[in-house]
């Protein structure tokens, strides 16, 4: 069974900082892309930042960019997102999802709710 397990969301300050982890099990970690979507209510699910499967390299959504910074363990089968100098614009569900490098083969998360506020 494959799962993909969000933590470390919750509610922030504006410019403070949060990292977000996601766990995965059921599969073969190395073989898949990573990364991290987000959607707000009321909006489309908008990609965040991607790391390939040997984490050589990233990209990212031009409004994350400076502040975000994706990172993986192999070893862990871990895939985490630091979100430094967040903004009430940042506020929403953020999803983490596993793209099979060659095939249509991906999966989601459950979403872990983040939210910027003072």
């Amino acid at each position: 069974q494959v799962q993909l397990v969000e933590s470390g969301g919750g509610l922030v300050q504006p410019g403070g900082s949060l990292r977000l982890s996601c766990v995965t099990s059921g599969i073969a970690f190395i073989n898949y892309d990573m990364s991290w979507y987000r959607q707000a209510p009321g909006t489309e699910r908008e990609l965040v930042a991607t790391i390939t499967r040997h984490g050589d390299n990233t990209n990212y959504a031009d409004s994350v960019k400076g502040r975000f910074r994706i990172s993986r363990d192999n070893a862990k089968n871990t895939v985490n997102l630091q979100m430094d100098s967040l903004k009430p614009e940042d506020t929403a569900t953020y999803y983490c999802h596993a793209q099979r490098w060659g095939t249509q083969r991906h999966y989601w998360g459950q979403g872990s709710q983040v939210n910027v506020s003072s």
